[in-house]
């Protein structure tokens, strides 16, 4: 894979993230706005990631019959529906129809999302060649680049409702999308990924034991970062310290872009290079100082000790430790992955990380219901900790040279 049409699929995957940011802020903000609970908004959120664990296992079968490049252009396409057919929903609506409506919008736009995550994330198997330390740079760059524009599309996103309302900024949303999506059927002009032994149906649940308990380390770790992030917080930050959209919008950006930028620095920071016999075990030691930061924070919250500070500020730190686990994690799929059959691991393992979004978010509506922010961070941490259980015995990637001596 060249690195023109790596620019290009990376290039498209960025702009992507940054309206479905913005949709995230938006429907958040919104329906906030109209009096719906933290659950109802929760749910609003559930078809999105269901069908985000449909589309990795079925996108990475597709993948790797037809090649990324084309499951690239079908995501970017159904996310400009999507965005087009939520402009039509009316506050007029009773509260039942829209949120039928809107859960159902969203659950193209998971089905979107996931195609263009899969595709872009398993295009960096090819353009690293199978340098593994080549492969940390491209897979941390990725994957932090993408946050830091996610960041950005929450503040776009908050902006855009304040000044243009909520229709407008949909078709603004849906026009640069579009725009991105000609030129990647123009521009690209390669075919990635496509199986050389087109695989069996059957083999999207057949994966190695390093990738199985990868991914549900994975799908803990993301839901826990989305039990108190997802729902909860934003919601926090209206209701209890009276936050305007746009200084949630700014602060969620900043945080996600600080992450985004924490994660893009960790090969370096680690400074591992191409010793990568000991990113397993550093995963592992990263989760459990990822729950030990979520429970100080929980109980400066649970026992009200400077709980407004605990959260805005604890935040930070808990961004910091979550883009070690996070960029590891990516890489370790990304190294772990066949690369015959990389779409179909990677799709796998995205999956069950869409799983963890969904059981994050609904955890994260139902626990701030129940027991306001410090129930949602005590959930959280319990997430946590059982991702570093899971964590426990990762074996080191093996080099490519390894595994030619094994065959």
């Amino acid at each position: 894979m060249n690195i023109r049409n790596y620019a290009i699929v990376n290039l498209a995957y960025c702009t992507f993230t940054l309206t479905d940011g913005a949709l995230r802020m938006l429907v958040l903000l919104h329906f906030h706005e109209l009096g719906y609970s933290p659950l109802a908004v929760a749910s609003l959120f559930l078809l999105y990631e269901f069908m985000g664990i449909i589309t990795n296992l079925l996108g990475g079968w597709v993948g790797a019959h037809t090649g990324l490049n084309r499951t690239l252009m079908v995501g970017l396409a159904l996310q400009v529906f999507a965005l087009t057919l939520l402009a039509q929903q009316q506050i007029s609506w009773s509260p039942v129809l829209s949120v039928a409506f809107v859960m159902s919008v969203q659950a193209v736009s998971g089905i979107a999302k996931d195609l263009t995550k899969m595709s872009a994330k398993s295009a960096t198997k090819f353009a690293a060649n199978d340098n593994h330390g080549e492969l940390f740079r491209l897979v941390a760059l990725v994957t932090g680049s993408k946050n830091a524009v996610k960041g950005v599309g929450f503040f776009v996103g908050a902006v855009l409702l304040t000044y243009l309302g909520f229709t407008t900024s949909l078709y603004w949303l849906a026009s640069a999308l579009a725009i991105a999506l000609v030129l990647v059927v123009v521009l690209l002009d390669e075919d990635i990924g496509r199986s050389t032994i087109p695989p069996a149906f059957s083999t999207i649940f057949a994966k190695s034991t390093q990738v199985n308990q990868l991914a549900i380390a994975r799908l803990f770790l993301f839901g826990a970062r989305d039990t108190w992030f997802a729902v909860a917080l934003p919601i926090y930050l209206a209701e209890q310290l009276a936050w305007s959209f746009e200084q949630i919008g700014a602060y969620l950006a900043a945080w996600v872009i600080g992450y985004g930028i924490v994660q893009s620095a960790v090969p370096r920071l680690l400074k591992r290079k191409n010793r990568l016999a000991n990113e397993a075990q550093a995963a592992a030691h990263w989760a459990l100082a990822l729950s030990g930061i979520t429970a100080v924070i929980a109980s400066l919250v649970t026992f009200n000790l400077w709980a407004n500070v605990a959260v805005v500020c604890g935040l930070i730190v808990f961004g910091i430790a979550f883009a070690f686990n996070s960029s590891l994690h990516s890489f370790l799929i990304v190294a772990y992955a066949a690369r015959d059959n990389v779409t179909l691991d990677v799709g796998f393992y995205y999956s069950a990380n869409a799983c963890g979004r969904l059981i994050g978010t609904f955890v994260s509506g139902l626990s701030y219901l129940w027991g306001g922010m410090g129930f949602a961070l005590w959930s959280a941490t319990a997430f946590i900790f059982t991702a570093w259980l899971l964590s426990i015995g990762l074996p080191a990637p093996q080099t490519s040279d390894e595994r030619l001596v094994k065959t």
